[in-house]
């Protein structure tokens, strides 16, 4: 008896797991709901409806990571009734007007989102304990002007030291600021911020936490000391997290304090532009100009217009601090 050849009817075929054809097409949400994040924690975001109803939300795998932050319009499916143990889910982000981001290694490191759509910039500073550092301001506005966010300096703490000599330093760039201690009528800042969405940035120990809380009237931010040993202070909070301004329909976004500010994303170019009154010098500089060197355009302007001195002074040191390791 000759002995049989196997052949493909022999070999076993395993079904598969689904009898389902796979598509290529996605979902378009046409239904999604509009949302504001306020909150982003730990992989849970929390999201306000324009009807004020609060929902909380994880954002869709196709998203990416870190592609959702405080300030960002979203587009929410799935349960948004806002119920204890609910759960929907993010499926879309609107185009942002501008992001406040921070390089974490200004070698080569990478680029950390904070904050989406914001209006103004609140730069918070303590006149002591911790001192004042005039290279962490300098970075924070260079990311303010980068990204077209008005900037206002806050220096806290005034009980403990004058900052007026130290905040002369800004009177050419005509940045507002203003000086506060603990208990002090905020009624005028309060203002600035009716209408607009504003982010608080600073060190840790600055007083941000009492800040916000004298702002929205209430404590709803835990608030710490400064390390006597280091001159630190110590992290009170871990996200960043919209408040509401009482009565302002404004929008504070506390943010946890940094230790560093990389200025690697910054655009030098958008920066300069931020200076409109001195684009016709620098139209005149030559090709790749640090704007910090014999032939600047800016030098033969400042002959003419001594009146601008420390404002192109201002710029350049700006210009400079993009290009400094991290202070």
């Amino acid at each position: 008896m000759s002995r049989r050849h196997p052949d493909e009817s022999d070999v076993r075929i395993r079904p598969s797991r689904s009898t389902r054809p796979r598509s290529k097409d996605r979902p378009t949400h046409e239904d999604a709901v509009p949302a504001h994040v306020i909150t982003v924690d730990r992989g849970r975001t929390l999201c306000r409806l324009s009807s004020g109803l609060e929902v909380s939300a994880m954002k869709a795998r196709e998203l990416g990571k870190n592609s959702v932050v405080v300030g960002d319009q979203v587009g929410l499916v799935g349960d948004v009734s806002g119920k204890d143990g609910t759960l929907a889910r993010i499926v879309s982000v609107a185009p942002r007007k501008n992001s406040l981001s921070r390089t974490i290694d200004d070698a080569g490191g990478f680029e950390k989102t904070i904050a989406a759509n914001i209006d103004q910039m609140l730069i918070v500073v303590a006149s002591a304990n911790p001192e004042p550092r005039h290279g962490f301001i300098d970075r924070c506005l260079a990311v303010a002007y980068d990204q077209g966010i008005t900037p206002i300096i806050v220096m806290t703490k005034r009980d403990l030291a004058d900052p007026s000599e130290f905040l002369k330093t800004y009177d050419a760039l005509d940045v507002k600021h203003f000086v506060v201690q603990r208990g002090d009528d905020l009624s005028e800042l309060i203002k600035l911020l009716a209408n607009k969405e504003s982010v608080l940035i600073g060190h840790s120990g600055v007083g941000k936490s009492t800040l916000v809380n004298a702002l929205t009237g209430e404590d709803k931010r835990a608030t710490g000391d400064v390390n006597d040993t280091t001159g630190r202070g110590r992290h009170t909070s871990s996200s960043a997290i919209a408040f509401d301004i009482p009565n302002e329909n404004g929008m504070i976004i506390d943010t946890p304090g940094v230790r560093s500010f990389g200025l690697e994303h910054i655009d030098r170019s958008r920066v300069i532009s931020s200076f409109a009154e001195l684009a016709s010098a620098i139209a005149t500089c030559p090709k790749n100009c640090s704007h910090d060197e014999e032939k600047c355009g800016l030098n033969d302007y400042v002959s003419e217009h001594p009146e601008a001195v420390q404002r192109i002074a201002g710029l350049r040191r700006l210009l400079n601090t993009t290009s400094q390791p991290i202070t």
